[in-house]
Protein backbone atom coordinates (compact mmCIF):
# COMPACT_ATOMS: atom_id res chain seq x y z
CA UNK A 1 0.00 0.00 0.00
CA UNK A 2 1.26 3.54 -0.73
CA UNK A 3 2.19 5.97 2.02
CA UNK A 4 2.41 9.71 1.34
CA UNK A 5 4.61 11.72 3.72
CA UNK A 6 4.09 15.50 4.05
CA UNK A 7 6.79 17.62 5.67
CA UNK A 8 6.59 20.71 7.85
CA UNK A 9 8.08 24.20 7.75
CA UNK A 10 11.46 24.61 6.10
CA UNK A 11 12.14 20.89 5.67
CA UNK A 12 12.78 19.07 2.40
CA UNK A 13 11.01 15.81 1.64
CA UNK A 14 14.25 14.08 2.60
CA UNK A 15 13.32 14.81 6.21
CA UNK A 16 11.35 11.56 6.02
CA UNK A 17 14.43 9.47 5.16
CA UNK A 18 14.52 7.83 8.62
CA UNK A 19 11.01 6.53 7.93
CA UNK A 20 11.45 5.66 4.25
CA UNK A 21 14.68 3.74 4.86
CA UNK A 22 12.83 1.30 7.12
CA UNK A 23 9.19 1.37 6.02
CA UNK A 24 10.13 1.30 2.34
CA UNK A 25 10.67 -2.44 2.63
CA UNK A 26 6.96 -2.92 3.38
CA UNK A 27 5.17 0.04 1.81
CA UNK A 28 5.45 2.23 -1.27
CA UNK A 29 6.75 5.44 0.32
CA UNK A 30 6.16 8.74 -1.50
CA UNK A 31 7.91 11.93 -0.36
CA UNK A 32 8.19 15.32 -2.05
CA UNK A 33 9.37 18.88 -1.48
CA UNK A 34 6.55 21.22 -0.52
CA UNK A 35 5.80 24.23 -2.70
CA UNK A 36 8.66 26.77 -2.60
CA UNK A 37 11.42 24.53 -1.23
CA UNK A 38 13.99 22.16 -2.70
CA UNK A 39 12.99 20.95 -6.16
CA UNK A 40 9.55 22.59 -5.91
CA UNK A 41 10.66 26.15 -6.65
CA UNK A 42 9.58 28.81 -7.25
CA UNK A 43 6.39 28.73 -5.17
CA UNK A 44 4.38 30.09 -8.13
CA UNK A 45 1.44 31.28 -6.00
CA UNK A 46 0.66 32.35 -2.46
CA UNK A 47 1.31 29.52 -0.02
CA UNK A 48 -1.68 28.24 1.96
CA UNK A 49 -2.54 24.98 3.64
CA UNK A 50 -5.40 24.48 1.17
CA UNK A 51 -3.05 24.92 -1.78
CA UNK A 52 -0.50 22.52 -0.32
CA UNK A 53 -3.24 19.93 0.21
CA UNK A 54 -4.07 20.31 -3.48
CA UNK A 55 -0.35 19.94 -4.26
CA UNK A 56 -0.29 16.66 -2.35
CA UNK A 57 -3.22 15.33 -4.35
CA UNK A 58 -1.44 16.42 -7.54
CA UNK A 59 1.61 14.41 -6.48
CA UNK A 60 -0.60 11.38 -5.85
CA UNK A 61 -2.16 11.79 -9.29
CA UNK A 62 1.25 12.15 -10.94
CA UNK A 63 2.51 8.87 -9.50
CA UNK A 64 -0.76 7.03 -10.10
CA UNK A 65 -1.86 6.62 -6.49
CA UNK A 66 -5.61 6.57 -5.92
CA UNK A 67 -5.54 5.92 -2.17
CA UNK A 68 -2.79 6.12 0.41
CA UNK A 69 -1.95 6.31 4.07
CA UNK A 70 -1.30 10.02 4.70
CA UNK A 71 1.38 11.05 7.20
CA UNK A 72 2.03 14.69 8.16
CA UNK A 73 4.47 16.30 10.58
CA UNK A 74 3.87 19.77 12.07
CA UNK A 75 2.61 21.95 9.18
CA UNK A 76 2.39 18.70 7.21
CA UNK A 77 -0.11 17.42 9.76
CA UNK A 78 -2.37 20.36 8.98
CA UNK A 79 -2.02 19.75 5.26
CA UNK A 80 -2.96 16.11 5.90
CA UNK A 81 -6.06 17.17 7.84
CA UNK A 82 -7.21 19.45 5.02
CA UNK A 83 -6.55 16.78 2.40
CA UNK A 84 -8.65 14.28 4.33
CA UNK A 85 -11.47 16.79 4.71
CA UNK A 86 -11.55 17.62 0.99
CA UNK A 87 -10.67 14.23 -0.54
CA UNK A 88 -11.72 11.68 2.06
CA UNK A 89 -12.00 8.76 -0.35
CA UNK A 90 -8.30 9.01 -1.15
CA UNK A 91 -7.23 8.56 2.47
CA UNK A 92 -6.71 5.07 3.89
CA UNK A 93 -5.49 6.42 7.22
CA UNK A 94 -4.12 9.56 8.85
CA UNK A 95 -0.98 9.88 10.97
CA UNK A 96 -0.61 13.33 12.52
CA UNK A 97 2.75 13.93 14.19
CA UNK A 98 3.77 16.83 16.45
CA UNK A 99 0.96 19.01 15.15
CA UNK A 100 -2.33 20.67 16.08
CA UNK A 101 -5.74 21.54 14.71
CA UNK A 102 -4.78 25.22 14.77
CA UNK A 103 -1.53 26.61 13.39
CA UNK A 104 -1.53 29.67 15.63
CA UNK A 105 -0.81 27.32 18.55
CA UNK A 106 2.79 27.18 17.26
CA UNK A 107 3.17 30.95 17.11
CA UNK A 108 2.09 31.67 20.68
CA UNK A 109 4.49 33.91 22.60
CA UNK A 110 6.16 31.26 24.77
CA UNK A 111 9.32 33.01 26.04
CA UNK A 112 11.73 30.12 25.49
CA UNK A 113 10.42 29.45 21.98
CA UNK A 114 10.57 33.14 21.02
CA UNK A 115 14.15 33.41 22.30
CA UNK A 116 15.30 30.29 20.47
CA UNK A 117 13.52 31.44 17.32
CA UNK A 118 15.47 34.70 17.40
CA UNK A 119 18.76 32.92 18.08
CA UNK A 120 18.16 30.48 15.21
CA UNK A 121 17.98 33.40 12.77
CA UNK A 122 20.44 35.94 14.14
CA UNK A 123 24.14 35.71 15.02
CA UNK A 124 27.02 33.39 14.08
CA UNK A 125 25.97 30.39 12.01
CA UNK A 126 27.18 27.92 14.66
CA UNK A 127 24.99 29.62 17.28
CA UNK A 128 22.02 29.49 14.90
CA UNK A 129 22.57 25.77 14.36
CA UNK A 130 22.65 25.10 18.09
CA UNK A 131 19.49 27.13 18.65
CA UNK A 132 17.74 25.09 15.94
CA UNK A 133 18.80 21.88 17.69
CA UNK A 134 17.29 23.14 20.94
CA UNK A 135 14.01 23.86 19.16
CA UNK A 136 13.69 20.31 17.80
CA UNK A 137 15.47 18.14 20.40
CA UNK A 138 15.30 17.74 24.20
CA UNK A 139 18.05 19.58 26.07
CA UNK A 140 18.88 16.41 28.00
CA UNK A 141 19.51 14.54 24.75
CA UNK A 142 21.63 17.33 23.24
CA UNK A 143 23.80 17.33 26.37
CA UNK A 144 24.88 13.75 25.60
CA UNK A 145 25.83 14.48 21.97
CA UNK A 146 28.55 16.20 19.97
CA UNK A 147 26.52 19.23 18.89
CA UNK A 148 28.52 19.86 15.71
CA UNK A 149 28.13 16.25 14.62
CA UNK A 150 24.44 16.35 15.50
CA UNK A 151 23.92 19.53 13.45
CA UNK A 152 25.65 17.89 10.49
CA UNK A 153 23.49 14.76 10.80
CA UNK A 154 20.28 16.78 10.89
CA UNK A 155 21.37 18.97 7.98
CA UNK A 156 21.93 15.90 5.81
CA UNK A 157 18.45 14.63 6.60
CA UNK A 158 16.38 17.81 6.39
CA UNK A 159 18.15 19.13 3.31
CA UNK A 160 19.87 22.34 4.44
CA UNK A 161 22.31 23.87 6.93
CA UNK A 162 20.47 24.33 10.23
CA UNK A 163 21.84 27.86 10.47
CA UNK A 164 20.50 28.92 7.06
CA UNK A 165 16.67 28.68 6.91
CA UNK A 166 15.21 28.35 3.39
CA UNK A 167 13.77 31.64 2.04
CA UNK A 168 10.27 30.15 1.96
CA UNK A 169 10.24 29.54 5.71
CA UNK A 170 8.37 32.72 6.64
CA UNK A 171 5.75 32.13 3.93
CA UNK A 172 5.20 28.59 5.21
CA UNK A 173 4.90 29.92 8.76
CA UNK A 174 2.29 32.37 7.49
CA UNK A 175 0.30 29.49 5.98
CA UNK A 176 0.59 27.58 9.25
CA UNK A 177 -0.55 30.55 11.33
CA UNK A 178 -3.61 31.07 9.13
CA UNK A 179 -4.84 27.48 9.42
CA UNK A 180 -7.66 26.59 11.80
CA UNK A 181 -9.10 23.14 11.21
CA UNK A 182 -10.98 22.86 14.49
CA UNK A 183 -14.47 23.46 13.05
CA UNK A 184 -14.00 20.56 10.60
CA UNK A 185 -12.27 18.04 12.87
CA UNK A 186 -15.39 15.96 13.43
CA UNK A 187 -15.52 15.33 9.66
CA UNK A 188 -12.49 13.07 10.10
CA UNK A 189 -14.49 10.58 12.21
CA UNK A 190 -14.24 7.10 10.71
CA UNK A 191 -10.78 7.63 9.20
CA UNK A 192 -8.25 5.52 11.15
CA UNK A 193 -6.19 8.25 12.77
CA UNK A 194 -3.00 8.10 14.83
CA UNK A 195 -1.90 11.25 16.69
CA UNK A 196 1.69 11.24 17.95
CA UNK A 197 2.94 13.95 20.30
CA UNK A 198 6.33 14.43 21.95
CA UNK A 199 6.68 15.12 25.66
CA UNK A 200 9.29 17.86 25.20
CA UNK A 201 7.99 19.46 22.01
CA UNK A 202 8.50 23.24 22.30
CA UNK A 203 6.50 24.02 19.15
CA UNK A 204 3.43 21.84 19.69
CA UNK A 205 3.47 20.62 23.31
CA UNK A 206 1.42 17.48 24.03
CA UNK A 207 -1.67 19.41 25.10
CA UNK A 208 -2.24 20.35 21.46
CA UNK A 209 -1.88 16.77 20.28
CA UNK A 210 -4.30 15.62 22.97
CA UNK A 211 -6.85 18.24 21.92
CA UNK A 212 -6.44 17.18 18.28
CA UNK A 213 -7.04 13.54 19.17
CA UNK A 214 -10.10 14.40 21.26
CA UNK A 215 -11.51 16.35 18.32
CA UNK A 216 -11.24 13.36 15.96
CA UNK A 217 -13.66 10.66 17.17
CA UNK A 218 -12.03 7.24 17.37
CA UNK A 219 -8.45 8.46 16.96
CA UNK A 220 -5.51 6.99 18.89
CA UNK A 221 -3.16 9.24 20.87
CA UNK A 222 0.45 8.28 21.66
CA UNK A 223 3.01 10.42 23.48
CA UNK A 224 6.72 9.71 23.01
CA UNK A 225 9.66 10.86 25.11
CA UNK A 226 11.11 13.22 22.54
CA UNK A 227 10.72 16.69 21.02
CA UNK A 228 9.63 18.18 17.68
CA UNK A 229 12.34 16.22 15.85
CA UNK A 230 11.04 12.92 17.18
CA UNK A 231 10.85 11.41 13.68
CA UNK A 232 14.65 11.59 13.55
CA UNK A 233 15.69 11.20 17.19
CA UNK A 234 13.29 8.35 17.95
CA UNK A 235 12.72 7.04 14.45
CA UNK A 236 12.54 3.37 15.45
CA UNK A 237 9.59 4.01 17.80
CA UNK A 238 7.84 6.26 15.30
CA UNK A 239 8.32 3.72 12.52
CA UNK A 240 6.92 0.89 14.64
CA UNK A 241 3.82 2.92 15.48
CA UNK A 242 3.33 3.86 11.82
CA UNK A 243 3.79 0.29 10.62
CA UNK A 244 1.22 -1.02 13.09
CA UNK A 245 -1.20 1.77 12.19
CA UNK A 246 -0.90 1.22 8.42
CA UNK A 247 -1.34 -2.54 8.80
CA UNK A 248 -4.43 -2.22 10.98
CA UNK A 249 -5.98 0.44 8.72
CA UNK A 250 -5.33 -1.64 5.60
CA UNK A 251 -7.04 -4.63 7.21
CA UNK A 252 -10.00 -2.48 8.21
CA UNK A 253 -10.31 -1.07 4.68
CA UNK A 254 -10.24 -4.58 3.21
CA UNK A 255 -12.90 -5.81 5.64
CA UNK A 256 -15.11 -2.80 4.95
CA UNK A 257 -14.78 -3.28 1.20
CA UNK A 258 -15.74 -6.95 1.55
CA UNK A 259 -18.79 -6.06 3.65
CA UNK A 260 -19.94 -3.45 1.14
CA UNK A 261 -19.52 -5.70 -1.91
CA UNK A 262 -20.11 -9.12 -0.44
Amino acid sequence: MPVVFIQGVGIHGSGWNPQVSELGAHFRCITFDNRGIGESQPAGAPITVNRMAEDTLAVMDAVGVRQAHIVGHSLGGMIAQRLAQTARRRVLSLSLLCTSARGADATRLAPDLVWLGIRSNIGPVQSRRRAFLRIVLPDAYIATQDRNALAKQFAEIIGHDLGVPPPVTMKQLGALKSFDGRPALAQLAGIPTLVIAAAHDRIFPPRFGKALAVGIPGSRYVELNGAHGVTIQRSAEVNQLLREHFTAATGLAAATSFTETG
